[in-house]
């Protein structure tokens, strides 16, 4: 017997990442769509052989849907993530948790008072070469951590959204808040966290719009680029570049710079992990390419929540971890 969940918000998440791996997931039943533009939650119903919901408020009620994703706009996941909670779900957010700290732990209240399961979608720890960097840096293979450069840019969002046009919601502050840093930047600081189980605590950042315009061609109200120099609790250095003006192929890499060498995720295209040492060998480590926007895979997130729901264990990303990343991005971004 499988399990009924919902997404609220259908938009490109929703029909790239999470309507997918819902239907693909063999302990789901069935998927209830909402979206305040009932339009597209039928198109996803249709796709993916779901139900449409005529409000929010009926997924909440409906005693059969065990777990909601909040596929929601930023300025929303406090809303509907903590109601969503408050009546009973179990909640996958996409990132960020909020669009402030300060809301995060709205949504943090809600789920300690029900004790329900809170993930959120940061999906990078998920990936094959992610998952081995971390175990090669947690045995010391190559020492102490000593600094890291990380950096995450494409073309931008409006080549990904739902209206594929400038006007995309990504552009607007009333309802994105941190621009690129909380789309693509928040991923990368919550790697870095992951990785070197540690968390950045001092940030010194440059951000502004530097190029995109919105529909009437005045420059965008948040930022599309920010570049930072980071320093963790435990001493590690490092610099991060997140962009939506990377107007060629997507780099989504990383490096972290060890006493005896060197790991770099994702840098060549077709060699995802290498370990240069400092005696010069080379270890490549033919693994999986990463996801991107054109090129979608499952990303091991929705599997992830569903098997805590299923074994009643602690999500693989907690609302505190979250917090602890968008601490970051407030920081990045005053």
């Amino acid at each position: 017997m499988g399990i009924k969940v919902a997404i609220i918000g259908c938009g490109s998440i929703a029909m790239h990442r999470h309507a997918p791996e819902y239907k693909a997931n063999p302990y789901v039943e069935q998927i209830v769509f909402y979206d305040r533009n009932e339009d597209r939650a039928k198109k996803l119903a249709k796709k993916f052989d779901g139900q449409v919901a005529k409000s929010v408020e009926e997924l909440y009620n409906d005693p059969t849907i065990v777990a909601i994703s909040d596929c929601s706009t930023n300025d929303v996941h406090h809303i509907h993530t903590s109601q969503a909670l408050l009546n009973g779900k179990h909640v996958l957010c996409e990132k960020p948790l909020a669009t402030t700290v300060k809301r995060a732990e709205e949504i943090l209240k809600a789920q300690e008072k029900t004790g329900k399961k809170l993930m959120v979608a940061h999906n990078q720890r998920f990936t094959k070469a992610h998952q081995k960097a971390k175990e090669l840096i947690e045995r010391k293979e190559l020492g102490e951590v000593l600094t890291f450069k990380t950096t995450f840019g494409h073309g931008g969002p409006e080549s990904w959204g739902v209206n594929k046009s400038n006007s995309t919601w990504f552009f607007k502050k009333e309802r994105s808040f941190t621009g690129v840093a909380g789309d693509l930047g928040i991923h990368k600081i919550d790697l870095i966290h992951f990785l070197l189980n540690d968390e950045i605590d001092e940030v010194h950042a440059f951000h502004g719009a530097l190029d995109k315009v919105d529909e009437h061609g005045k420059p965008i109200e948040v930022c599309d680029n920010v570049v930072c120099a980071l320093k963790t609790k435990k001493g590690r250095l490092g610099t991060a570049s997140f962009s939506w003006t990377y107007y060629g192929s997507e780099d989504n890499s990383t490096t972290i710079y060890c006493q005896k060498g060197t790991i770099k995720i994702y840098q060549e295209p077709n060699v995802p992990l290498l370990i240069e040492t400092k005696q010069g060998e080379v270890v490549k480590y033919q693994l999986e390419p990463i996801q991107t926007n054109d090129n979608q895979t499952s990303s091991g997130v929705i599997d992830a929540f569903v098997d805590s729901i299923i074994h009643d264990k602690e999500p693989a990303i907690t609302g505190q971890q979250a917090i602890a990343t968008l601490k970051v991005i407030e920081k990045l971004l005053q």
